[in-house]
């Protein structure tokens, strides 16, 4: 991550290259200006230089945050309310508890650190990636990409079982070099600090990534955002994405699709109504945040139980809860790992308006045709199940998976699942 001194960005100390990034942390104004030279000079040697990372926050950034977990206001809450208002205070309040006294922070970043992590210089911003190779020669590579509110930590469960299939099990022919960026604006990547970089601008930085790599054919794999992302990727380069696994399958009813009407049967329209029933009063936040991210974005910088609360809610209409109140299968630690590495990055407003760029560049023409092989994983908690017809009108499926559980975070939720379909589907490319 490199040291922006004019916007205060240095939140995170870190390894590049042997400089190191500052003593950063929030708030943000303890950014070293030398180590932001130092950074900006290593870029400017080799523009293309693909430079170590080590997750590494300061112990002042963690103190801070300890101190206003502390020193939290909640508000009030209607007796019973429940989830109805949104985040439940005595869910909220246990969470906080947790987080400010047994929460251990170098411990996920030790974990985090188990994996081998680069940030590289496209286009005038770092992108920060896990770039996991496996011990297999001819792995297939796979770039795969998260959404919001998620990020790299979402595939922390699939990443090793991916490039080492045999070490769980599996058949070494099924291995990949995996391939796992932040998206500009989330985690350890730059903030863009420009309008237009929507799903189509980050797919060309994720293209470019690619091709630094050395990977001429690769796989894509996407849910949430990175579900647009990967498929913009494809749009742009067809020539070398050997195939596109989707989480997240987006796809309407044809406009002139008379055949693919036909073709839906009664269960999978009732099936399309109460995933729209059911999601109806959860989208408050995607409108916010299409029209307005920097507003959310003063209360939830300067707030860690905000930013927390604000995730938490979505997690919990995202996730397949099962008995749970918010995720029968995403642990507390891992969703606190999460929202820790956007308070430690400042990048709720950053990733936020993603959506905004979605929005107000938006075409309002359709997507062209995918010819690239699709493969589909529909998971029965997601926010949208769409029937086959209407995907095969948008794309070319060969692989449609329907999984018995698991919700929108697939990786984490459910990983042995989602590393079978993937390998699945890419195996039957050959």
């Amino acid at each position: 991550m490199r040291c922006h001194r004019s916007t205060l960005e240095c939140v995170l100390g870190l390894t590049v290259l042997g400089i190191a990034c500052g003593s950063g942390g929030m708030p943000a104004d303890l950014a070293s200006a030398d180590a932001s030279a130092g950074s900006d000079a290593a870029v400017l040697s080799d523009p293309d230089a693909i430079r170590p990372f080590e997750v590494d926050v300061p112990q002042e950034v963690l103190d801070d945050l300890k101190t206003r977990l502390a020193r939290t206001r909640f508000p009030d809450e209607i007796e019973g309310a429940g989830w109805d208002y949104g985040a439940n205070l005595e869910y909220m309040k246990e969470f906080v508890d947790y987080w400010r006294d047994e929460f251990d922070w170098r411990e996920q970043e030790r974990r985090l650190n188990e994996f081998d992590h680069y940030v590289t210089n496209i286009d005038g911003l770092d992108i920060h990636f896990i770039h996991q190779r496996s011990v297999v020669p001819n792995a297939r590579p796979l770039i795969i990409t998260h959404g919001w509110p998620g990020s790299v930590v979402e595939f922390i469960k699939v990443i090793e079982p991916l490039t080492d299939p045999e070490a769980y099990g599996g058949d070494p022919a099924d291995a990949f070099h995996v391939v796992v960026p932040s998206i500009p604006g989330f985690g350890f990547s730059d903030k863009p600090m420009e309008p237009g970089h929507n799903s189509a601008r980050m797919a060309a930085y994720f293209a470019k990534l690619m091709e630094r790599l050395g990977y001429d054919r690769y796989g894509a794999q996407g849910g949430d955002f990175g579900s647009g992302i990967m498929r913009q990727l494809t749009i742009q380069h067809p020539d070398r994405v050997i195939g596109l696994h989707l989480n997240f399958v987006s796809a309407g009813p044809p406009p002139d699709g008379e055949d693919a009407q036909i073709e839906v049967s009664p269960e999978e329209l009732e099936r399309v109504r109460e995933r729209q029933e059911y999601s109806a009063n959860e989208r408050g936040y995607s409108a916010i945040q299409r029209t307005k991210p920097q507003t959310i974005g003063v209360a939830l910088n300067d707030s860690p139980v905000g930013q927390a609360a604000w995730i938490v809610d979505k997690v919990r209409w995202l996730c397949d809860r099962g008995d749970d109140p918010v995720c029968q299968t995403i642990t507390r630690d891992e969703m606190l790992t999460n929202i820790t590495l956007y308070w430690v990055t400042g990048t709720a407003t950053s990733s936020a308006r993603l959506y905004y760029e979605s929005r107000v560049m938006a075409t309002g023409q359709p997507d062209p045709y995918i010819e690239v092989p699709v493969g589909a994983a529909l998971f029965p908690a997601e926010i949208t199940l769409p029937p086959r017809a209407w995907a095969e009108a948008r794309y070319n499926i060969v692989h449609w998976t329907e999984m018995p559980r698991g919700g929108h975070f697939a990786a984490l939720e459910e990983p042995e699942l989602f590393v079978e379909d993937v390998r699945s589907f890419f195996a039957d490319l050959d």
